[in-house]
């Protein structure tokens, strides 16, 4: 499988120098602009998952490639990436201009709001990652980034939490450009189990080599973990999702089924015992009756 690229592996692939004044710091946040990197990169990025959190200005035609999705971009967009999502990107023009950000979760953690990263609804596993842009919004978020690259060279003692209020303005616009209803935030016990669920569901993932096994396999096995009885977990996914426990595990199965199958040359057994299937055959049943197709031809059509 694509591995996960580290914050050292980033700065050794873009043949860069980690910063000595951010290693000092608990975490990690650094800022650069595209075009001095693109070429080391000739304009692509691998499909792999990223140990940071990434927050990309966009200017010039490219595209994305998710395992589910590919996304075109002609001019300008804002792109949010995070570990638990891997993707790849490619510029398919020379005139590629932008800005971007990297940071850890673990610099992220010491904000004052309260709220981890990962639930801020940008980087929410299945929303929309990429928004474009006008004219007013790229001065916006350029004008932001700028402030976070002056601060960085600053000697203010407390430039970090400045920065981190730079972050979050960053996924404010992202989050204004999303449709209300995927803003709206219920409160009630339905929906914190719902959500509760999903974010156990895309912890499983990613599996490691082939020795390593899902850990939960069963709508069981997730109700226990969330000390539940199983029927109210799959009373809450139907009136939340519209859908069984049991169909949103196979769901999220079959899409690490298609990543493995793309992006490794584990054989098709090696991907079924990672997946929770004793037998092979029981997986290509599975992957078959979910996709129309074998895991064989599956790979076959890559």
């Amino acid at each position: 499988m694509a591995d996960i690229i580290t914050v050292q592996d980033f700065y050794k692939d873009s043949s860069l120098l980690i910063p000595e004044r951010i290693q000092k710091e608990i975490g990690h946040f650094n800022v650069f602009k595209t075009e001095e990197l693109i070429e080391s990169s000739k304009g692509k990025m691998p499909y792999n998952r990223r140990s940071y959190y990434k927050i990309s200005l966009i200017i010039g035609k490219s595209r994305a490639e998710y395992a589910d999705k590919v996304i075109e971009i002609e001019e300008n967009a804002l792109l949010f990436a995070t570990p638990q999502i891997p993707y790849n990107y490619h510029a398919l023009t020379e005139r590629q201009s932008g800005i971007f950000c990297i940071f850890s979760e673990e610099f992220f953690r010491q904000s004052h709001v309260g709220t981890p990263i990962s639930d801020f609804p940008v980087f929410q596993p299945g929303g929309n990652p990429i928004f474009f842009l006008t004219q007013e919004h790229i001065e916006d978020v350029k004008a932001i980034f700028s402030k976070m690259m002056k601060e960085l060279e600053s000697d203010y003692a407390f430039k970090y939490d400045l920065i981190r209020n730079y972050i979050i303005e960053l996924i404010h616009i992202g989050q204004k450009l999303q449709p209300v209803s995927g803003l709206h935030v219920e409160t009630n016990a339905m929906r914190r189990v719902s959500s509760l669920f999903m974010e156990l569901l895309e912890r499983q993932f990613p599996l490691e080599p082939p020795h390593q096994k899902l850990r939960l396999r069963s709508a069981k096995d997730y109700a226990d973990q969330l000390s539940i009885h199983v029927n109210y977990l799959n009373k809450v996914l139907r009136e939340t999702t519209g859908k069984t426990t049991t169909a949103l595990i196979l769901e999220r199965i079959v899409l690490e089924a298609k990543i493995l199958l793309k992006h490794t040359d584990w054989n098709i057994s090696e991907i079924a015992y990672c997946l929770g299937f004793e037998e092979a055959t029981h997986f290509n049943n599975l992957f078959k009756k979910q996709t129309s197709l074998t895991p064989k031809l599956f790979r076959a059509q890559i």
